[in-house]
């Protein structure tokens, strides 16, 4: 089945244009929600700063009206999910903390 569905996805990321502006899966995650927003402020220093110049370049070519040029694209395998695992543990974490907070103590007879 991944095999099969693999090429259509790399057609559909070529389609949307995302890698010719240089940026990555995840910079795509929209910020507002909350768990992105803690998810961010956990990135390692050099990580989020790649990420601020990424979406600066791509609004700069965006603005423009321009792609990279073809040699500074970003490649499919440089397109790693760095995000998403960040935000699966903090809403993990935040579904654990809600059932502890809801916990109900009962006094024993």
């Amino acid at each position: 089945m991944y095999k099969s569905l693999k090429p259509l996805a790399n057609a559909y990321a070529h389609i949307t244009g995302y890698r010719q502006h240089g940026l990555r899966y995840d910079d795509l995650i929209i910020e507002e929600r909350e768990d992105v927003q803690k998810a961010l402020t956990r990135l390692p220093q050099r990580e989020s700063y790649d990420r601020v110049f990424r979406m600066k370049q791509a609004f700069q070519q965006s603005v423009l009206h321009r792609e990279l040029p073809k040699d500074q694209w970003l490649k499919p395998e440089d397109d790693t999910r760095y995000l998403a695992p960040i935000i699966e543990q903090v809403a993990k974490e935040d579904s654990e903390r809600a059932e502890w907070d809801s916990l109900v103590v009962e006094k024993k007879k």
